[in-house]
């Protein structure tokens, strides 16, 4: 990836777009909210293909991600809780619960901040 700066941040090209990264929120993504959804999204997406695999397909998620920083050490970010929100039929929450475990294993965004971000994990069940 390359970044080009500009005047209030910095702007790179994907394929899917472009990409606007900015301390400031008005011109851009700041960097602690796409870390932050980097992991939500990532352990959401394993999450999904890990019950997929278990035969409890979820017909719908909603990941929360609540974010604690220290002010005293440049902000930065050292712990995050997702709460999984899970629509499905006949979910047994013990199964959720392994498979939730297993995501966070073998998520490459939580496993790339493991040992400096504390990742933790909560959900509820929701019947379709």
């Amino acid at each position: 990836m390359e970044f080009q700066a500009k005047e209030n941040g910095f702007i790179t090209q994907l394929s899917y777009g472009e990409l606007h990264v900015s301390g400031d929120e008005q011109y851009g993504f700041r960097p602690y909210q796409l870390l932050v959804s980097s992991i939500a999204v990532c352990s959401g997406g394993v999450l999904r293909k890990v019950l997929d695999k278990m035969r409890m397909p979820c017909t719908d998620m909603k990941v929360t991600a609540d974010v604690q920083r220290n002010e005293a050490e440049a902000n930065r970010v050292e712990k995050i809780h997702l709460h999984f929100i899970i629509t499905g039929e006949n979910m047994k929450a013990e199964k959720v619960q392994k498979a939730i475990e297993a995501a966070s294993k073998n998520c490459p965004m939580v496993q790339s901040v493991k040992g400096s971000i504390v990742v933790t994990e909560s959900f509820e069940l929701v019947s379709c």
